[in-house]
């Protein structure tokens, strides 16, 4: 079970690796539009019943053009978009502080309540995407000299927070909602298009492009088979045989991953900085789960 439950930080992990790596051979948009493609087609292999006109997706259309605008256009586009000025080690380290964008998003906007536990909690995380922010010097985060991938990265995961909300609440059948690819394929459906729109206004308003070739092929069909599938199919095991607790300590693998992948491909170790950020950020976490 620890095996399995690595897997889906282990994905993540790469599929920001893979970003960086290929971001000049195709535009973060275009790139993010492709992969839920080929996604799409994965998972309407295994779950293509949702979308007949009687499965329920499409009298719920509303819930799951909201989903899909939110986990696959926005969060993946902005993720990518973070990637081709921050480097992937910067890019999990502050996506790691989502716990905290959900406490803040719960209690302004659902009314979940915030003990004094959590805030020590998240003083530390975020102190710790401080020091990512900063490149362990402070004093360029007091001149707040940040990089545009900083200030993505942040707002997609905020994003993600109010995913992960609307995700809490289910108002889905219960149907797609036990099929986990059924579930993932009626966010999917929408998030194709709403990628579409975002993909469109790049070709339209930038110097979007893309350099066909079999390092770019690979890159792709890892990131719609490896994070958008197997990801989501492991978390799940995860989640319903060790607990959400457990789970969200696991995520948190996520920027380590990255580093050690990284590192491995590129030759280019982590700095201590890194290392700090993630021990407060992981801390952090830590302390605001004991509640």
């Amino acid at each position: 079970m620890v095996l399995v439950m690595a897997v889906a930080p282990l994905m993540w992990a790469g599929n920001a690796v893979v970003g960086r790596l290929v971001h000049t051979l195709i535009s973060p948009l275009t790139f993010n539009l492709i992969r839920w493609m080929l996604a799409a087609l994965v998972l309407g292999a295994l779950a293509g019943w949702v979308l007949r006109r009687d499965s329920g997706l499409w009298t719920h259309w509303r819930r799951f053009a909201l989903l899909g605008l939110l986990g696959m256009g926005c969060y993946n586009s902005l993720q990518y978009l973070a990637l081709q000025t921050s480097s992937p080690i910067n890019v999990t380290l502050v996506a790691s502080s989502s716990p905290l964008w959900m406490m803040a998003v719960g209690a302004l906007f659902f009314r979940a309540r915030v003990s004094r536990v959590q805030l020590l909690g998240a003083v530390f995380s975020i102190a710790g995407v401080g020091v990512v922010l900063a490149r362990g010097d402070w004093a360029q985060l007091m001149a707040l000299r940040l990089v545009p991938g900083d200030l993505y990265v942040l707002l997609a995961t905020a994003l993600w927070a109010v995913y992960s909300w609307l995700l809490v609440r289910p108002d889905e059948p219960a149907a797609i909602r036990q099929d986990w690819a059924g579930f993932v394929l009626g966010q999917v459906v929408f998030g194709v298009g709403w990628s579409a729109l975002f993909a469109g206004a790049e070709w339209a308003l930038a110097d979007a492009h893309v350099d066909l070739g079999w390092p770019l092929l690979a890159a792709l069909v890892f990131v719609a088979v490896g994070p958008s599938v197997l990801a989501y199919r492991c978390w799940n095991i995860g989640i319903r045989h060790a607990g959400p607790a457990l789970a969200g300590f696991f995520s948190n693998l996520t920027p380590l991953f990255a580093a050690l992948i990284w590192a491995l491909l590129t030759g280019e170790p982590p700095q201590a900085y890194h290392a700090i950020a993630f021990l407060l950020i992981a801390g952090g976490i830590a302390v605001s789960s004991r509640h």
